[in-house]
């Protein structure tokens, strides 16, 4: 059977270094575990070992939908119309994604809500900033840092720019990655590949 770099590097470790590794993880287990909890008692879908920040977990509701092993550093979503977060997703910090606007063509200036879907394996790098105008982040696809999104991205596209526009295709998705190891939340897998290694 083949091992993942991340399963090799957590197999050869000693005991020591091993249950050296387990207590900050164990620690950041439970405080994620918490946190996860603030979530979905305010309304949110969190899936199993997902990663959120508190300040997005403190403010999320029933328009918070997000799959299992995703990785969510930032808290600037506007969740006024759903987000809905696939699997295995990484979303980097200081992103910020709005989902609503106004009928600009309106005399009442009428309020639009239009939501967003981000499909599995998609990576969105710090600082990206998506506008209401794009529903869709595709499977796979990656969003350069410091984009301006303005239109669907297709899967396994990868865009960058203000505006952001296509520069190429991804040949592979991050499919050996334990996503939720980016924050330190991967307890679970942790234990369970050592428990395995057999």
């Amino acid at each position: 059977m083949k091992r993942t770099l991340y399963e090799k590097q957590i197999i050869d470790r000693s005991t020591t270094r091993y249950c050296l590794g387990l207590i900050p993880r164990l620690k950041k287990h439970i405080y994620l575990s918490y946190v996860r909890y603030v979530a979905r008692r305010r309304g949110a879908q969190i899936g199993d070992s997902s990663v959120i920040t508190m300040s997005l977990a403190r403010k999320a509701n029933k328009n918070l939908i997000i799959g299992n092993h995703s990785s969510i550093q930032a808290h600037l979503l506007d969740l006024r119309a759903p987000i809905k977060i696939g699997n295995h997703v990484i979303i980097g910090s200081d992103v910020e994604i709005l989902t609503c606007s106004h009928n600009i063509d309106s005399p009442d200036w009428e309020f639009k809500a239009y939501g967003i879907e981000i499909e599995d394996y998609a990576w969105i790098a710090t600082r990206v900033f998506i506008m209401p105008s794009c529903r869709i982040v595709g499977r796979g696809s990656v969003c350069g840092g410091g984009s301006v999104v303005v239109k669907n991205v297709d899967e396994m596209t990868i865009v960058s720019g203000n505006p952001a526009t296509f520069l190429k295709e991804r040949q592979q998705v991050h499919s050996d990655l334990i996503v939720e190891s980016l924050l330190g939340g991967d307890f679970k897998q942790y234990v369970k590949i050592r428990k395995n290694k057999s």
